[in-house]
């Protein structure tokens, strides 16, 4: 049986390819993966990602990071859902307050940001402390987006324009009507 030998060359973009593909699942950034593996010069980094090479490389260690993760695509759509289907009612008191007390942890995927800051109160008896609380939810119309193109929602809306007309041929035809128009004598009253 023959056994083929790689040129150290092939050995030398194995090895670069392997770098580039474990440098990028870190944090999707090709750019960064190329100029780590030494292949920035060598071809546009998202090019590298199409490379036949390289895909297969990426996409197994995507799998396996999702594998050990425990991360199914059901989850992030749960994810999703959350913050689409949040509601600011769910966090207030009768009062319309903040109440924290109602933080369930559904509800509390959906905060992007919390914030607490105090105003006044120099313990002169002259101003009142006052405790402000900030609640950010994360963007619902981008995670409602998400979802609506998961379901293919969006496909339905398609239309599909198919024009054969040339936009040359349009023009001259336009010219020449408004030609013919020009030339009609004005009507007055």
């Amino acid at each position: 049986m023959f056994k083929i030998r790689k040129t150290p060359r092939e050995e030398r973009l194995s090895r670069q390819y392997l770098i580039f593909a474990q440098e990028y699942v870190v944090d999707l950034n090709a750019e960064r993966a190329a100029q780590v593996s030494g292949l920035g010069d060598l071809d546009h980094p998202d090019d590298l990602l199409k490379r036949p090479r390289i895909a297969p490389i990426v996409k197994y260690l995507m799998a396996e990071r999702s594998t050990r993760l425990g991360l199914k695509s059901d989850r992030v759509l749960e994810e999703l859902a959350r913050i689409a289907f949040s509601n600011i009612i769910d966090y207030l008191d009768e009062e319309g307050n903040f109440d924290p007390s109602k933080l369930t942890r559904d509800n509390a995927a959906a905060i992007s940001r919390l914030t607490e800051d105090t105003t006044g109160g120099a313990n002169d008896g002259e101003r009142r402390l006052v405790l402000r609380r900030n609640v950010h939810l994360a963007d619902k119309l981008k995670a409602l987006d998400m979802l609506m193109r998961h379901l293919g929602a969006y496909a339905a809306e398609k239309v599909n324009v198919n024009v054969s007309v040339s936009v040359a041929n349009e023009l001259s035809e336009a010219r020449k009507r408004l030609q013919v128009i020009e030339c009609q004598p004005k009507k007055t009253a």
